[in-house]
């Protein structure tokens, strides 16, 4: 059973290509998912493996240290990283395309803001075997507002819809340095479409997604309603009332490693 499941009761609303999804938390459901999801935490600033090889080389302390190195020390920058986090383990759970590349294992800083798209999904359709991809803009905030939907809409618009060229080629060359052949396929076919541009918008996915304490806020219906039906467009809520502290607890428990 995915994170989502297990954590949250969701209510999801379609119309034609418009989809407007909301998760609540279940009683229980953040226990049910604390280590999960701090070992997902994890993942997303190094690879597993490579965190336990600094376990068996130097111990849990040290190992620790160099892990805390990599996240965020910030209460905005790790709000922010959150609500990247949970957005992509949302696209490979309930829409089934791969995130490909875990793009905070690259940062210049660790409590730099990337630039760029927050976050790319990347597949072949099953049928057709043609590209498939997923623009998405991430918000974690205490207080969702009008302003910050508005923005975020602004920012899955720019460059005609399509995600940036830098974005794109960024996961691109990250895939390509792969030695997964199939990761090679599909970093050479997002590099040829930063030039070529090819995919039609029902090909470009749109997912505004927001985590947040108040709940979803009005403005997000409103904005879904106001987007085109040429593409897949996906708005989504967490509401996690004590966001703040929840942000803080899930950051202290994924930067300590413990004893197993």
């Amino acid at each position: 059973m995915g994170l989502y499941k297990k954590w949250c009761e969701s209510t999801k609303e379609a119309n034609e290509r418009r989809y407007y999804w909301t998760y609540v938390e279940k009683d229980g459901g953040r226990d049910e998912i604390h280590d999960d999801l701090a070992k997902t935490i994890r993942s997303h600033y190094d690879r597993l493996e490579r965190i336990a090889e600094d376990v068996d080389r130097l111990g849990y302390k040290v190992a620790a240290q160099i892990l805390s190195e990599a996240m965020p020390q910030t209460l905005r920058g790790r709000s922010g990283d959150l609500g990247e986090i949970l957005a992509t383990e949302l696209v490979e759970e309930e829409i089934g395309l791969r995130v490909p590349v875990r793009r905070f294992r690259y940062k210049d800083g660790r409590n730099m803001a990337m630039r760029g798209d927050d976050f790319i999904g990347a597949e072949y359709d099953g049928e057709t075997e043609k590209l498939r991809l997923l623009k998405g803009e991430a918000k974690s905030n205490k207080v969702l507002g009008r302003t910050t939907v508005k923005n975020a809409r602004n920012v899955l618009n720019r460059d005609n819809g399509r995600c940036t060229p830098d974005s794109l080629l960024f996961v691109a060359n990250r895939l390509l340095e792969s030695n997964v052949s199939d990761d090679k396929k599909l970093g050479r076919s997002l590099r040829d479409e930063v030039g070529l541009k090819s995919l039609y918008a029902d090909r470009i996915d749109h997912m505004l997604f927001t985590v947040s304490g108040n709940g979803p806020h009005p403005s997000l219906k409103k904005d879904l309603k106001a987007t085109g039906a040429n593409r897949n467009q996906y708005v989504v809520n967490i509401h996690v009332e004590d966001h703040q502290d929840f942000i803080a607890d899930m950051y202290a428990e994924a930067e300590d490693l413990g004893n197993d």
